[in-house]
């Protein structure tokens, strides 16, 4: 957990800057995920989770790993475009079995079955309130 505390201190998250569900960004990643056909939609709710990274984790499902990629550019385009926002990181582009897209305060995880499966996020943050989207 202490290493949790060091990497939400670093990234310089705090209650002041915590979003809700009606927040434009999430509506614009929900949006544009579900325009690329993602599957499998679930957003985790973490703000209640002291330990917690972010705000919401958005997960969801591509079936292959070109499908993977062209969602995760959608969602970076998409709220480019929208919101004038860039991640503060992305990671997994170049394999495409698993994206990260880090916004900070919320976290998109576009993966492929298996990877989800064998990772299983939903359970890790079973404390979360998930809802299917």
């Amino acid at each position: 957990m202490e290493q949790l505390s060091k990497l939400a201190a670093r990234r310089k998250r705090s209650t002041v800057t915590r979003l809700n569900k009606n927040s434009k960004i999430l509506k614009t990643i929900i949006h544009a995920i579900q325009e690329k056909k993602g599957e499998q939609l679930v957003l985790l709710d973490l703000r209640r989770i002291p330990e917690a990274v972010a705000d919401f984790f958005i997960i969801c499902e591509a079936s292959s790993s070109v499908q993977v990629k062209a969602i995760a550019d959608f969602v970076e385009e998409h709220v480019k475009k929208q919101l004038s926002e860039l991640p503060y990181r992305h990671e997994g582009m170049q394999a495409a079995h698993w994206v990260l897209i880090d916004y900070v305060n919320i976290v998109v995880h576009v993966m492929q079955p298996e990877t989800r499966k064998f990772y299983k996020l939903e359970e890790m943050w079973s404390d979360a309130e998930s809802e299917n989207l």
